[in-house]
């Protein structure tokens, strides 16, 4: 099934002090499914050696980059200038989405802020990302999904080095999944589902259990049987869906043989 990608306008607002460039292309490649990038700022003291790997990929994406000085050593300014930036965009009302992109979790109050304006917030980060920030966005996307084979030694270090979380268990999931959204014959939509999960973990994503998409992911599971196909596919737990009925089949054609001279 072919997705087409939505015309919303979005703002890319980007922590350069805490993003490694090297993902650039590809969070950008991935947010042009859910919207047109009508603004790109990346933010960061781009005096600083450290940044300057970001310069190819500024040029070649056109994002336009913030300097921000800092001014005290060991305080990062950059998250104030992208947070002044967001309320401006916010108020200019020439904006239907953001998508902020940074690991730090000083952001959180900034996505609730704008999801209390109505606006849809896309949040994109590490692995490491703190779960206040994760939840506190719509959908949250983790750039080790996008490109798995970023050098890990391009990674800024932050200053706090928060440990991963572990995945929730993928077999708890789908399961509530499949049992929240099922009629009565206990078969449910596959679109159901995934709504259901954007709605329970803004952070799941099957490409975090090694799925292109989602459809691909329940096939694979033991647990779950599908039938339908394209925007019919509907998803049942084995053994508690009602089978298909193809005996009322199989009479008819028992009774047209039956009837044949």
């Amino acid at each position: 099934m072919t997705t087409t990608p939505s015309t919303a306008r979005l703002a890319v607002l980007i922590d350069a002090d805490n993003t490694s460039p090297a993902h650039v292309s590809a969070l950008l490649e991935e947010m042009a499914t859910y919207g047109v990038a009508t603004v790109k700022r990346a933010y960061g003291d781009w005096t600083t050696p450290q940044l300057g790997g970001w310069k190819a990929e500024l040029n070649r994406h056109a994002i336009v980059p913030v300097q921000q000085f800092a001014y005290t050593t060991g305080k990062n300014a950059t998250d104030s200038a992208l947070i002044i930036d967001a309320m401006d965009l916010l108020y200019s009302g020439n904006l239907e989405a953001f998508a902020l992109v940074s690991s730090d979790s000083d952001f959180t109050r900034l996505a609730t802020r704008l999801r209390e304006s109505g606006k849809t917030v896309y949040g994109l980060g590490l692995r490491k990302t703190p779960q206040s920030l994760v939840a506190a966005c719509d959908t949250f996307i983790y750039l080790e999904v996008l490109q798995r084979d970023v050098p890990t030694q391009e990674e800024p270090r932050p200053e706090r080095d928060e440990a991963s979380a572990p995945l929730p268990s993928l077999h708890s999931l789908l399961s509530r999944a499949v049992n929240a959204t099922s009629d009565d014959d206990g078969w449910s939509h596959l679109a159901a589902v995934g709504k259901y999960l954007r709605s329970a973990d803004s952070s799941f994503d099957p490409r975090l259990y090694g799925a292109p998409k989602l459809i691909t992911l329940v096939q694979a599971q033991p647990y779950l049987v599908t039938t339908g196909s394209g925007s019919g596919v509907r998803v049942g737990l084995k053994g508690q869906v009602t089978p298909a009925k193809k005996t009322a089949t199989k009479k008819s054609t028992a009774k047209t043989a039956g009837a044949a001279p």
